[in-house]
């Protein structure tokens, strides 16, 4: 599959966010040739006039601006939000990488979220920050799922990356997302990996937009035994599956005493922090 890639100058990587619990967004790129199915992020074509298909185009942002170190002083910031700071496309232009040099010397508190072991190449920056989660997405341990779904690393890649940060001191978040109605098996992806987590995020599967379409095909045609209840879900809008699903959730997390935030509610929690 052809891969359009651009460069492109910017002011600056820092952006105002109105996600919860951040104040502030990096994304080093625009695109993500992970190309995941479920993926909110192909909104941004809307914006970027980008005609190629979502997961074929990535621009590569350079900057002359260094991170505006007062401005981040003591400020929650998220990379990244709406690619892969960690595409494979950083492994030769390597824009993480000099974001993270400008990082070590802000006092902020910084999450990383990835679907990539390429991470693990700058362990040797992140071990140098104070305040630094590292956040990888797992949402499955059936790998054929998790290939039907994106073009990140395996899943054994996620869970050995998780273990290789943890043993090296860095605070590990497993990023539950987006789960999928009776696919996700959040019980067994917590057992096999509790040991070098230090916090689980959970997140439902949100379908909307072009990709609402998508899913739902491959669903009736590779889960056909669950079309109904996903039918329920998305298109009669009937929120009980999800509201039972938090509820276990949480029970579950309480009762192993877990770490864990719950965005279930997203949307939610998005127009609440835009409020604020």
């Amino acid at each position: 599959m052809a891969i359009y890639e651009k460069i492109i100058e910017v002011n600056n990587y820092v952006t105002k966010s109105n996600l919860p619990d951040s104040d502030y967004v990096i994304n080093p790129y625009i695109g993500c040739i992970h190309g995941c199915k479920y993926c909110y992020a192909c909104f941004m074509k809307r914006f970027t006039n980008h005609k190629e298909e979502w997961g074929t185009f990535i621009d590569i942002k350079k900057s002359s601006s260094p991170i505006p170190t007062k401005k981040l002083k003591n400020k929650k910031i998220f990379m990244s939000s709406v690619t892969d700071c960690y595409n494979p496309l950083e492994e030769k232009h390597l824009i993480t990488r000099k974001i993270l040099n400008e990082l070590i010397n802000i006092d902020c508190y910084l999450t990383i979220s990835t679907k990539s072991s390429l991470i693990l190449r700058d362990i040797d920056l992140i071990k140098q920050m104070k305040n630094v989660k590292v956040a990888l997405s797992i949402n499955t341990l059936d790998e054929k799922f998790r290939a039907d779904m994106d073009q990140a690393s395996n899943i054994k890649e996620r869970l050995d990356a998780l273990k290789i940060l943890h043993d090296n001191g860095i605070y590990t978040v497993l990023f539950m997302s987006p789960i999928f109605p009776k696919i996700t098996d959040f019980k067994e992806i917590v057992r096999c990996s509790n040991s070098f987590v230090n916090e689980y995020w959970f997140e439902n599967l949100n379908l909307r937009g072009s990709y609402k379409h998508d899913i739902m095909n491959y669903i009736k045609q590779e889960y056909s035994q669950y079309y109904a209840l996903y039918e329920e879900i998305y298109i009669k809008k009937n929120n009980s599956f999800w509201e039972n699903l938090s509820n276990e959730i949480e029970d579950y997390c309480m009762r192993l005493n877990l770490n864990y935030i719950n965005y279930f509610y997203h949307e939610k929690l998005v127009k609440k922090n835009k409020q604020k």
